[in-house]
């Protein structure tokens, strides 16, 4: 028994690797789709796995980190484990400027048409389908 149990260790270990992060880092927090939690973003088939960078304020523990969070999320506790977290690889200063595109009182990104390139009529069994190249 214990000479197959180190065998299957030895295959796993070569498999992990320690995750380690430094302070100042900034990390994305993994979020819980279990019922009673808070929600980031949108609910349902859509929800986000991972939400925005935060930034590593002091390692908790061996497995544990503290992150800095804003005022709005106060509720939540600040400290989570190695597996609930993932670097962040995204620069500051690539953000997308905001300057030529619309959105509406709902901040939902509205796309206007600007010239019809094609059409077709597809035909399926019993309907048929218009589609359109914009």
């Amino acid at each position: 028994m214990q000479v197959a149990r180190d065998k299957k260790k030895r295959y796993a270990d070569l498999k992990r690797k320690p995750i380690d992060f430094q302070v100042g880092e900034k990390v994305t927090l993994k979020v819980s789709l279990s019922k009673g939690v808070v929600r980031f973003g949108k609910r349902g088939k859509l929800n986000l796995r991972y939400v925005r960078p935060f930034k590593v304020l002091e390692k908790a523990g061996s497995v544990a980190y503290k992150l800095e969070f804003p005022k709005e999320l106060s509720r939540v506790h600040n400290t989570f484990l190695v597996s609930n977290l993932k670097k962040c690889y995204a620069d500051e200063p690539l953000a997308v400027l905001l300057n030529g595109l619309h959105f509406d009182d709902k901040l939902q990104f509205v796309e206007e048409p600007v010239k019809i390139m094609d059409h077709e009529v597809k035909q399926l069994r019993r309907s048929h389908v218009l589609i359109v190249k914009v």
